[in-house]
């Protein structure tokens, strides 16, 4: 990327008879590409398979426990672990699954 040292703003690349140069949108600078200059156009990414590191039952073992109410089966322990779900000026929510019968709920 190169800025425009008189406004400080972004410039434009654009190809002018052949020849590279970056102008400023802003004012009226422009500063030619030297021919020695090597412009890649474009670069194409691939994307990367994950890896899984915790399994769902490994996560569970790994899990802070608490006392909470099963909705499902009324078992009284549960993994936890808590989430910003919405905005950051709201509460995070809190996920549990029960170790008895691994039911999941949110409060």
């Amino acid at each position: 990327m190169e800025f425009c040292p008189n406004c400080a703003n972004l410039l434009q690349f654009g190809l002018e008879s052949g020849n590279g140069r970056f102008r400023c949108l802003t004012c009226p600078y422009v500063c030619f590409i030297q021919n020695k200059a090597k412009i890649k156009k474009e670069k194409i990414l691939t994307k990367k398979e994950m890896d899984i590191i915790v399994s769902e039952n490994d996560g569970l073992e790994r899990m802070a426990h608490t006392e909470a109410t099963c909705p499902n089966c009324h078992h009284d322990r549960a993994g936890f672990y808590e989430q910003q779900t919405r905005s950051a000026d709201e509460p995070a929510t809190l996920f549990f699954t029960c170790l008895q019968c691994k039911h999941k709920w949110n409060q």
